[in-house]
């Protein structure tokens, strides 16, 4: 797979480039060795002579990240062994049980199962939402703080791993499982069905569709096509795309995405000091019917996310309901170092929605990020309680179905921002 966001053709203007810049080019070398000198020097000084032993790779990684942390916070070291784990994290893919937890308070308080990845070791061994975990492979886990368990329950797939789990306050279960490497769905509902698959209807009456997208994995384009295609043949008339807490993810799904709704035009442009400007253009082949369409974003919607939700804005294709996005605009590649020495994810260029707007947040900026057509503010309490009923309706076992978010609206008085998405759509259709 080509890892690199941005692919760069050189012909023979740029070989006659190079060779008037060879004089530069030799300045320039000649101050790179200065400061690596310089930097050796240091390093040989610190472990000879510093009054205790040093860690010598800390001081090393230390060394660069102090280096980065001149820049912004996305351009960062990725050491060897953080490699495979980082690039997973991008796709999507973990290795372990698949589990979500939570520590009741205090911070050594019992550990709660909040819910089971769908079609993950955990779910597959029946793993329930509100179990207790009071063991890890026999070994007692009480008055241990969250981020020390984590580690215990993950591992190398193939291996098991044994947990005790409290159920109900009267019953205590032993689970094997094993490890396993498994993709987290990032497609979802409104609410379950019987059948555990997912409700898509935000009012099935007025046949207005919810999607919500967590993260922009591969194939998110196409699993958002075959959903939103099912749906046309049910009688879609609208449409509510949520991108609430959603970190971003792989650029080119996003533009899949937005040109599955866009006809023609813009859809986003990158450029930065070393990369000249990139216009990427919607085409008409493959695009949905016209519908209405409202993209519901927060302060914690990032990255392409905001793309989407911008670029669906300036196109006059849907309306942007919430509160204004976080700002992260920018365009990072990942370039492997030299020796097996890990990655550098470095930050080359800024992403500009078809407005000509920058989405990044720069120091000192008064404008960033994607402003809603309809503001709608949530405090961090009311958030709090729309993440716990979002984790809730993920579940496919809701312990009690009385608590489950409802597929009509009017059960949903923690939401005003999707309140006013429906209510938008509504006076649309």
């Amino acid at each position: 797979m080509n890892r690199e966001r941005i692919t760069w053709l050189v012909g023979g203007a740029m070989l006659s480039f190079l060779v008037l810049r060879v004089p530069g080019s030799l300045a320039q070398r000649d101050d790179d060795y200065r400061f690596v000198r310089t930097l050796v020097d240091i390093y040989r000084q610190v472990d000879t002579n510093y009054v205790e032993n040093v860690d010598q790779p800390k001081l090393q990684t230390a060394a660069i990240n102090g280096m980065l942390a001149t820049l912004d916070p996305y351009t960062v070291y990725v050491p060897s062994d953080m490699q495979e784990e980082f690039n997973n994290s991008l796709d999507g893919n973990f290795k372990g049980v698949g589990i979500r937890l939570s520590q009741i308070p205090p911070d050594n308080g019992p550990i709660e199962v909040v819910t089971p990845i769908d079609d993950s070791p955990a779910w597959k061994a029946g793993v329930l939402p509100g179990d207790i975990l009071t063991g890890v492979d026999g070994k007692s886990i009480l008055g241990k703080k969250l981020e020390e368990i984590i580690p215990t329950i993950q591992g190398p797939a193939g291996t098991k791993v044994t947990l005790t789990l409290q159920r109900n306050k009267t019953q205590t279960l032993d689970i094997t499982m094993t490890r396993q490497e498994f993709v987290v769905p990032q497609v979802k509902g409104l609410s379950r069905n019987p059948d555990n698959s997912w409700n898509y209807w935000a009012d099935e009456k007025k046949k207005i569709a919810y999607i919500r997208l967590n993260q922009f994995t591969p194939d998110i384009g196409q699993q958002i096509t075959d959903i939103s295609q099912k749906l046309l043949k049910e009688g879609m008339k609208g449409m509510i795309f949520d991108l609430r807490f959603n970190p971003g993810g792989r650029l080119e799904e996003a533009e899949t995405l937005i040109d599955l709704f866009l006809k023609e035009g813009t859809i986003v442009s990158i450029k930065g000091r070393n990369r000249p400007e990139q216009k990427v253009m919607a085409k008409a082949d493959g695009t949905l019917p016209d519908f209405p369409m409202a993209v519901l974003v927060n302060e914690h919607s990032a990255s392409a996310s905001e793309v989407m939700a911008g670029s669906l804005k300036d196109n006059g294709r849907a309306i942007v309901v919430g509160a204004r996005t976080y700002g992260k605009g920018s365009v990072q590649e990942v370039m492997p170092l030299d020796a097996n020495s890990g990655e550098l994810k470095i930050t080359v260029a800024y992403w500009y929605l078809p407005s000509g707007k920058r989405v990044a947040r720069l120091k000192d900026a008064k404008e960033w990020g994607v402003e809603p057509d309809i503001n709608v503010p949530m405090n961090d309490e009311a958030q709090a309680k729309l993440m716990m009923e979002e984790t809730r309706a993920e579940s496919k076992r809701v312990p009690n179905p009385a608590t489950a978010p409802s597929t009509t609206p009017t059960t949903q008085p923690i939401d005003p921002q999707f309140d006013a998405a429906l209510d938008a759509i509504r006076k649309k259709i």
